[in-house]
């Protein structure tokens, strides 16, 4: 079963660009990741333009083939299209929080570079709240 969650890049108007990202979101992995791979905002956008995707940072490919490096692994990688699986614009930081979607965790890198991780409490009657990303 997916731990589903959203990455997200807050832009100078206060929206938010992000992408879909479907296995091993929770912060003790995906935040990880985020955090030592994609530690600038330039690094954040251009992981964010491949569109929805299954990993942030692997060496295996769908077929369990191994990969030349490792990389985001993106649905466009299966076959499946951009337009489809297009990077999401929401006009506002509580339009990105919105837990209709039902992903587990959002990631938002902040006008400053930082990473926040948000727990959405997407299966319980309580608002999004602030969790640590673990260093090490």
């Amino acid at each position: 079963m997916a731990t589903r969650g959203r990455i997200g890049l807050q832009l100078q108007d206060g929206s938010v660009l992000s992408s879909y990202h479907h296995w091993d979101s929770y912060v003790e992995w995906l935040g990880k990741q985020l955090v030592e791979h994609y530690p600038t905002r330039d690094k954040v956008a251009e992981l964010i333009d491949g569109g929805d995707m299954s990993s942030a940072y692997t060496n295996a490919g769908f077929n369990n083939e191994t990969l030349p490096e490792s990389r985001a692994l993106y649905y466009t990688d299966r076959g499946e299209s951009l337009e489809n699986n297009a990077p999401r614009l929401d006009a506002t930081l509580a339009d990105y929080l919105d837990k209709e979607s039902g992903e587990e965790f959002h990631y938002l890198m902040t006008l400053n570079g930082e990473w926040i991780a948000y727990q959405m409490n997407s299966f319980e009657k309580q608002d999004p709240e602030v969790v640590s990303i673990p260093t090490k």
